[in-house]
């Protein structure tokens, strides 16, 4: 297979910075399509991937997968797309394609284990993990690219391949619609995606937030209440509430008070946190409520188009920083520190 060399942006150990580097890229196969790549989100799994905080990282690593482009080849077999196209791609780039996952559209949850965007065994290449967005173009089966609804801001549609179908995918399966009641736990990047999706599905929505300086923050994104959840009166105000609850903290936490503000047969899905929580899950009011814990991860290819589709009908896109390539670093120090409201994207021209 013939290689091509292309200008990326990656890092060679968990303890260096992102720097300019040059990868490899396949030529396109009959079922490919090249992109070139006009604008990247960042996301916090890019972070984790440099700096191996799940562990398995491979290096050098280059992350990125939310990815707006336009398609500059295609391969002879290509009957979806065409070259000029707008094009995305988000968290996957292939899957095994016959389990029983796949064959319901559920490709993050392929049984063979789905190829991820980035630092995932190439199917393609021999020996190479894949290589994400921070990059001038990336090759990618078609049945794995998106068609991105032209009326929409490109560089603020970049990060609803992630965080978008991240919270639009648990919406969704929980069948959120006019008159649910769905609440949110914190306001970054995933929460204020979940809060504009809720309420263009019809939603009356809830942020529960620690830090009442996000009250106006959460009503001007279309939340028509905040809870501050350090304060005993406004959860008590709320019990047996909601519906379907969906928790987008990052890091290790008590639900235990949230479920009690579910409804009977409520839910309660975690999708920012990924490990052992601490604190021992209280089962009484899940089992004298039939409420549940749930989790969920991104989306299939067809739900993410959908969840395009669905955006591009409601005008619905994120609330962004762009930022150039170059200032990746200090950018990554920030959202450590919670410092952007609420998406980093990267303008792809700043590394030409």
């Amino acid at each position: 297979m013939s290689l091509t060399h292309v200008k990326a942006f990656g890092t060679e150990a968990k303890d260096k910075d992102l720097q300019e580097m040059t990868i490899m890229r396949r030529e396109v196969q009959p079922k490919d399509v090249e992109i070139d790549i006009l604008y990247c989100g960042v996301c916090h799994s890019d972070l984790h991937t440099t700096r191996n905080d799940w562990g398995g990282t491979v290096y050098p690593a280059v992350p990125g997968h939310e990815i707006i482009g336009k398609i500059t080849k295609v391969g002879s077999e290509i009957t979806k797309f065409k070259v000029g196209d707008l094009a995305g791609v988000g968290c996957l780039v292939d899957s095994c394609r016959e389990c029983e996952s796949c064959k319901k559209d559920l490709e993050q949850y392929c049984l063979n284990g789905s190829t991820g965007t980035y630092n995932s065994q190439d199917r393609y290449m021999a020996n190479q993990r894949t290589y994400g967005g921070y990059s001038q173009t990336v090759v990618v089966d078609q049945d794995f690219v998106l068609s991105i609804p032209e009326n929409l801001d490109l560089a603020a549609t970049a990060p609803l391949l992630c965080a978008g179908i991240t919270t639009y995918s648990p919406l969704r399966h929980w069948n959120v619609k006019e008159g649910s009641k769905v609440a949110v736990i914190g306001l970054g990047g995933l929460g204020h995606m979940a809060v504009k999706l809720a309420k263009g599905m019809g939603a009356e929505v809830t942020l529960f937030s620690r830090s009442p300086d996000k009250i106006q923050d959460a009503l001007n994104l279309g939340a028509d209440s905040v809870v501050i959840s350090t304060y005993e009166n406004e959860m008590n105000a709320v019990k047996g509430k909601f519906d379907l609850i969906i928790d987008t903290v990052p890091y290790d936490h008590d639900v235990n008070p949230y479920i009690t503000t579910l409804g009977i047969s409520g839910t309660l899905v975690l999708v920012g946190y990924l490990g052992k929580m601490e604190d021992m899950l209280n089962t009484v009011p899940m089992i004298l409520g039939r409420k549940s814990v749930a989790g969920s991860v991104i989306g299939g290819i067809k739900e993410t188009q959908e969840m395009l589709d669905f955006c591009g009908e409601k005008g619905i896109t994120s609330e962004i920083e762009i930022i150039k390539m170059q200032d990746i670093n200090e950018a990554y120090g920030r959202m450590l520190k919670s410092d952007v409201k609420y998406r980093f994207v990267i303008d792809m021209k700043s590394l030409a």
